[in-house]
């Protein structure tokens, strides 16, 4: 089967594109508002793009009724927002942040997640994820043909739990079977780590 994509719609490319993309790291966003108030939400479409300065990237749509998401918002005017690697234990709370909610409004009321202060961080880390990465925006730039934000975070800070990673010489090594990392498939589909082979460049 050949499938030419110049022949589906927008929205059949896309339900290929996440199913065919995997498994893909999830980016738990956590921002905040002018009001105030925290936001935390689930993005797939994440990875790391350079080194140098140490950044990643976020791409977010639109709500249902086309304006942007809370978390594209946020960042665009408040700059600073805090990625969680989130542990398969915390499938279900992650999964029901996706929800979208009038802007102001807090998915961690109804989460029952908490939060902890980081020291030398305007904003918290949510308690559970043994990997969270403090960023601030480094550029935004709307892309495609319905203005998806490609958003470019720098990471300024990391926390990573002592029983999960370790500087070893001059390198910090991370054990990913400690993170239990949650990874998105396509539709309602997640995935959880397996099974870790290890392989030497020749």
């Amino acid at each position: 089967m050949l499938i030419d994509f110049k022949n589906l719609s927008a929205n059949q490319a896309y339900f290929a594109l996440i199913q065919s993309v995997i498994p893909r790291p999830i980016a738990w966003v956590l921002s905040d508002s002018s009001q105030g108030s925290f936001n935390l939400a689930p993005f797939s479409f994440f990875t790391g793009v350079c080194g140098d300065p140490p950044l990643i990237m976020l791409s977010i749509g639109h709500k249902p009724d086309g304006t942007r998401k809370d978390t594209w918002v946020n960042i665009d005017e408040r700059h600073d927002f805090v990625i969680h690697i989130a542990p398969s234990s915390l499938a279900s709370p992650l999964v029901a942040s996706a929800k979208a909610l009038p802007h102001g409004e807090s998915e961690l009321d109804a989460s029952g997640l908490e939060t902890l202060t980081v020291q030398g961080q305007r904003l918290p880390r949510v308690v559970g994820p043994k990997l969270v990465m403090f960023c601030t925006k480094h550029a935004i730039h709307e892309v495609g043909n319905q203005n998806q934000g490609l958003i470019l975070g720098e990471i300024q800070a990391m926390y990573v739990d002592d029983e999960a990673g370790a500087m070893i010489g001059d390198r910090l090594v991370i054990d990913p079977t400690k993170i239990d990392p949650l990874s998105r498939l396509g539709g309602n589909e997640y995935a959880t780590l397996g099974e870790v082979q290890t392989h030497m460049r020749p």
